[in-house]
C-alpha cells in the first residue's frame, strides 16, 4: 500500500510526508527489536526519497496519534521510577516539552537538541489513505496556491491591516517587489465584499482567499472547484477456490467458556486487567463457583437471580455453566460500565466465568499510563439469603483464548487443532473460530469486510490481522446528526456528524496488498455470535463524478493533469471531470448552465438554463477518462440570468 499513499499525497500538493516512529512496534520486549512488515521503517523512507518527496520522522518516545497506548511500550511502564511524559531517573534526557522550542538549550553542549511533543503538529494536513473528493482536490489546489507565494511567504515581511468589519489582509512583500496576500472573512454569517488595492473582492462567510500577486484570487477556502466523486460499495459474495465443492465450506472450531489448559493463576478478589494481560492480549477469563441449594425459592416459583457487575472497562461476555448470558461495555469517552442480567442456576454448582476484556489502551491524557481496567465487584441477587458478594471469592484466571495463543489464525498454527468442515455454519454461537478459502475479489478497487451480521470479534487474512470488528450502534441520536453540513464558525468534533444511529463501522480495510488471486486463508474469532453467512467482501468503486462551478469561482490553475505550469491566466472558470484508470465518461447524467441547485446525485435545473448544456458537456467528455468545461461564451449563454450568479453543475457516468 505504502507506494500508492504516498503517491496520492505527492499527487494533492504535498512535498513533505511526516511519520510518527511507534515504539512498541519496534521495541516488543526490551532488547527485542523489529523492523520487518508494516514497521519497515526504512523501506517506508525509502519509497518517499523515490517520489522525490521529503520525510519527517517524528519519533516519540510518545505519540499520542490514536495509537496504543500513545506508541510507548506497556512493558516501560512496569520498569521501576517511570512515568510517561515526564522526568524518569531511568531515563533521563534533556528534552524540551513544549509549544514553543526555539529558545531550548540543552544542559549541555553535548547533547542533542530535541523537541519532544510537536503539539503545532496538530496543523498539518492528512492523508488517511484514499483521496476523498471534493476534500482531497480541494486542498490540492490549496497547496498549489501555497506554493504560488512561497518565493515571498520565506523571504519576505508581512503586514496585518483591517478591510472593515471582520475583514482583514496578510500582506507579504520582499525587496523585488513580489507581493502575496491573504484576505479573510470571520464573520461566520455573512458574505463580505471589500475593496483591496483598487479593486474589489468577494469573500463568502468565514472563508480565506489566496492572492499570490495581491491581485487575482486563485483559492478561495469556501469556493470548492474540484469535483466530487459518487461512491458505491459494491458487494462481493465470498467465492470458495476449491471449485470441486458445489457449498461453500466453512471450518468451525468452538471453544468452551472458562479456563483452558492449565490456570494461570487463583486470587481472592480481583486484579487490573491490562497489568495482568500486559497488552499481550484482550482477553483474560475469571471463573468461580457458587453453591445453590435445593431449597432456594427461584427454583420453585420460576423466577430467576440477577447478576450485577460493575467494571472500569472495557467489555465483557458472561458465561453461566457453560451457557452465554449478555454482553456489557463501556464506550469511547467512558469506560466503566455495570451489567445487569437475569441469570439461570440450578439446584447444586454453578460455575461463573466471565471473559473481559480491552479494546484498545489510552492515548494520551494526564498520568494515562496509570487508567486501569477490569472487575470491581460481582454479585448475584434474588437468593433466599438476598444478594451475594461474589467479589472476594477466590477466582481462577486465565489470559487469553486458546486460539490465539495457538495462533490458529496463521502459518503452522491453522493445523494445530481439528476443524470441523460444514456448509451451514452455526450462527449466533460464541466463542467461536470461523476459516474458509476464498478468491481475491475481482476488480482492482479498495476492498473492505463487511462484518455487518458478525457481534464482535478479530479477523485475519493469510494470517495478516484486519483488526478489531465491532459493528456496534452509534449511541448518538438522530437529531444530533445533520442532512447537510456547514462549515461556517469555529470547528468542533460534533458539528458535521453523520450516521447517528447507524452502525459506526461495518466496512474493514483489506489492502489488496495481502491477497492471493485464490487460497486466501480468512480467519474470524467471534466473541458473542454472527452470522458468518452474511460476511461479504465489498469493493469501493467510483461510479459516477459531479462538478459545480460558479462563474465567480477562483480558477487559475492547471488545465491538464500533466502540466507543471500554471496556465488560464485569464481567470476562466472551469469544470474538471476525471474518472478512475481504466474507465472513461459512459454518460452525463445531468447538465446545466444557469441557475441549477441541489448536491452531487439530486442536481435540480433552475429557472434560468441553458438548453445546450448537455451537448456541449457531452462534446467535451463523452468517452474520455478526463475532460475540462469552461464557462466561456463559446459554450454557454452568458447573457442569461441578468444579474444572477451563473454556475454550471454535471453530473456523469464512469464505467
Amino acid at each position: 500500500m505504502w507506494p500508492g499513499l504516498v503517491q496520492t499525497a505527492k499527487e494533492g500538493g504535498a512535498d513533505v510526508i511526516e511519520t510518527y516512529v511507534f515504539w512498541n512496534g519496534h521495541e516488543l520486549s526490551p532488547g527485542n527489536y523489529y523492523f520487518g512488515g508494516r514497521f519497515d521503517l526504512v523501506k517506508f523512507a525509502k519509497i518517499v526519497q523515490q517520489n522525490g518527496m521529503y520525510l519527517m520522522l517524528r519519533i516519540g518516545p510518545f505519540v499520542a496519534a490514536e495509537w496504543n497506548f500513545g506508541g510507548v511500550p506497556v512493558w516501560l511502564h512496569y520498569i521501576p521510577g517511570t512515568v510517561f511524559r515526564t522526568y524518569n531517573q531511568p531515563f533521563m534526557i534533556d528534552t524540551c516539552n513544549s509549544f514553543y522550542c526555539d529558545q531550548f538549550k540543552p544542559t549541555s553542549p553535548n547533547r542533542p537538541k530535541i523537541w519532544t511533543e510537536n503539539w503545532p503538529g496538530w496543523g498539518v494536513t492528512r492523508y488517511l489513505g484514499l483521496p476523498r473528493l471534493p476534500k482531497w482536490g480541494h486542498l490540492k489546489e490549496l497547496h498549489r496556491a501555497i506554493k504560488l507565494c512561497e518565493h515571498v511567504l520565506l523571504n519576505g515581511k508581512s503586514v496585518n491591516i483591517s478591510l472593515g468589519p471582520s475583514v482583514e489582509a496578510d500582506i507579504y512583500t520582499d525587496s523585488s517587489g513580489a507581493c502575496a496576500a491573504f484576505i479573510a472573512n470571520v464573520d461566520d454569517k455573512n458574505d463580505k465584499t471589500v475593496e483591496f488595492r483598487n479593486a474589489s473582492y468577494h469573500l463568502p462567510a468565514w472563508s480565506v482567499s489566496i492572492l499570490p500577486d495581491c491581485k487575482n484570487v486563485v483559492f478561495n477556502t469556501a469556493k470548492v472547484t474540484s469535483q466530487t466523486n459518487i461512491i458505491a460499495m459494491i458487494p462481493e459474495n465470498l467465492q470458495q477456490s476449491d471449485k470441486g465443492v458445489k457449498t461453500f465450506q466453512w471450518d468451525i472450531l468452538k471453544e468452551n467458556p472458562g479456563i483452558w489448559g492449565k490456570a494461570d493463576f487463583v486470587k481472592h478478589g480481583f486484579v487490573d486487567l491490562i497489568n495482568t494481560t500486559k497488552d499481550t492480549t484482550d482477553y483474560l477469563w475469571h471463573t468461580t463457583s457458587i453453591f445453590v441449594g435445593k431449597n432456594e425459592e427461584f427454583l420453585k416459583n420460576g423466577s430467576k437471580p440477577v447478576l450485577l457487575i460493575e467494571s472500569t472497562g472495557h467489555a465483557l461476555h458472561a458465561f453461566v455453566n457453560q451457557e452465554y448470558q449478555g454482553t456489557a461495555t463501556g464506550n469511547g469517552t467512558h469506560s466503566p460500565f455495570t451489567y445487569k442480567n437475569p441469570i439461570s442456576l440450578r439446584a447444586g454448582k454453578n460455575e461463573i466465568a466471565l471473559l473481559c476484556l480491552t479494546v484498545g489502551l489510552q492515548t494520551a491524557g494526564p498520568f494515562y499510563d496509570f487508567i486501569g481496567a477490569g472487575l470491581t465487584s460481582v454479585k448475584i441477587k434474588g437468593l433466599n439469603n438476598g444478594t451475594i458478594d461474589l467479589s472476594s471469592y477466590a477466582w481462577t484466571y486465565k489470559i487469553g483464548v486458546q486460539g490465539e495463543h495457538l495462533k490458529i489464525y496463521q502459518g503452522d498454527g491453522l493445523n494445530s487443532v481439528k476443524w470441523t468442515s460444514t456448509s451451514e455454519p452455526p450462527k449466533g454461537q460464541p466463542l467461536t473460530w470461523y476459516k474458509a478459502i476464498v478468491d481475491a475479489p475481482p476488480g482492482d478497487e479498495p476492498v473492505g469486510l463487511d462484518m455487518l451480521h458478525m457481534g464482535k470479534g478479530l479477523a485475519w487474512l493469510n494470517g495478516e490481522e484486519i483488526g478489531r470488528y465491532w459493528p456496534r450502534i452509534s449511541e448518538f441520536k438522530k437529531e444530533d446528526c445533520v442532512q447537510e453540513c456547514d462549515y461556517r464558525g469555529k470547528f468542533n468534533p460534533d458539528k458535521c456528524d453523520t450516521g447517528c444511529g447507524e452502525p459506526t463501522q461495518k466496512w474493514y480495510h483489506v489492502p489488496r496488498s495481502w491477497f492471493k488471486p485464490s487460497g486466501n486463508v480468512l480467519v474470524i474469532f467471534e466473541e458473542n455470535g454472527g452470522d458468518p453467512t452474511e460476511i461479504k467482501f465489498v469493493r469501493r468503486k467510483v461510479t459516477g463524478v459531479c462538478a459545480l462551478v460558479a462563474e465567480d469561482y477562483p480558477s487559475i490553475g492547471l488545465l491538464s493533469q500533466d502540466e507543471d505550469k500554471t496556465q488560464n491566466n485569464k481567470n476562466i472558470p472551469f469544470a474538471r471531470l476525471t474518472c478512475p484508470s481504466n474507465t472513461v465518461i459512459s454518460a452525463v447524467k445531468f447538465a446545466s448552465f444557469g441557475t441549477p441547485s441541489g448536491t452531487c446525485g439530486s442536481y435540480l435545473k433552475g429557472d434560468c438554463h441553458d438548453p445546450n448544456s448537455n451537448i456541449i458537456v457531452e462534446k467535451a467528455c463523452l468517452n474520455k477518462n478526463d475532460c475540462v468545461v469552461k464557462l466561456t461564451e463559446e459554450n454557454f449563454k452568458t447573457n442569461l440570468c441578468t444579474g444572477l450568479s451563473r454556475k454550471l453543475a454535471v453530473e456523469a457516468v464512469c464505467s
